[in-house]
């Protein structure tokens, strides 16, 4: 009986700790990130109800639950508009040095069974360490929930190294279709900008493309191979939605 108590109140504790986040993030009018942690809030106070027995905390648990899904929904609803209008715009600045910025925790909240077509424009996705950046890239997109079934790269040539680019992509258009992916690339000598668009109505511009981390130390080192753990350049993104872009 103790310990059930003790579950419950550490439970308790841990969806405060959520809604707490939740509430500060939507007075900062940072809706997407608060509609998060109010719904995650939520989940765990409905596990808190089904293991309470006391008919007045079961009772307060409800009306607080209550009161939480109606400010969810109308974050969602006005989201939900936002998008409708073309008008959702998200900015997230990266500072020198900073980290936390792995491709997973930049998409995630993005990234649906919805999304099944992408398309990246990156003039450069040439050098081995870029070609590096595009896999992890894909290697996200293939994971659950995505049905992503179709990728579309538009890049540049790179002069000096173009076999090293082309034996490079060709290898992961290969490993791509062997997961039931088609990956296309075209090359244009005039893209400049660098955007990524997901089938599900998403765009995002990034100032530097998906080569915003910096070198590792070395080989042995931290942040190699775990991206979040890895220091960034200096760089902005910009997040839109709109139902009704064009995808050319």
């Amino acid at each position: 009986m103790a310990k059930s108590s003790l579950s419950q109140d550490s439970g308790s504790s841990a969806a405060a700790a959520v809604l707490k986040r939740a509430v500060e993030l939507d007075a900062e009018s940072r809706y997407q990130q608060a509609l998060v942690c109010y719904q995650e809030g939520i989940d765990m106070l409905l596990q808190v109800l089904k293991g309470t027995k006391d008919s007045n905390k079961r009772c307060a648990l409800r009306t607080k639950i209550s009161n939480y899904m109606d400010r969810a929904e109308n974050i969602k609803k006005y989201l939900d508009q936002e998008k409708e209008d073309g008008k959702y715009h998200k900015q997230i600045k990266i500072e020198e040095n900073a980290t936390g910025f792995s491709y997973e925790s930049l998409f995630k909240e993005y990234l649906h069974e919805t999304v099944t077509e992408v398309w990246i424009e990156d003039p450069y996705i040439r050098q081995t360490h870029q070609l590096y950046n595009f896999l992890r890239f894909c290697e996200m997109l293939i994971k659950k929930p995505c049905k992503v079934r179709t990728i579309h790269l538009l890049t540049s040539v790179d002069g000096l190294g173009s076999v090293q680019q082309s034996s490079g992509l060709e290898e992961i258009k290969e490993s791509l279709r062997n997961h039931g992916v088609l990956l296309e690339v075209n090359y244009s000598s005039s893209i400049h900008d660098r955007e990524i668009r997901f089938n599900n109505g998403w765009m995002f511009k990034i100032g530097r493309g998906l080569d915003y981390f910096k070198k590792p130390q070395g080989r042995f080192s931290l942040g190699y191979c775990d991206l979040d753990l890895r220091p960034c350049h200096e760089t902005t993104v910009d997040i839109f939605h709109n139902k009704h872009t064009k995808i050319l």
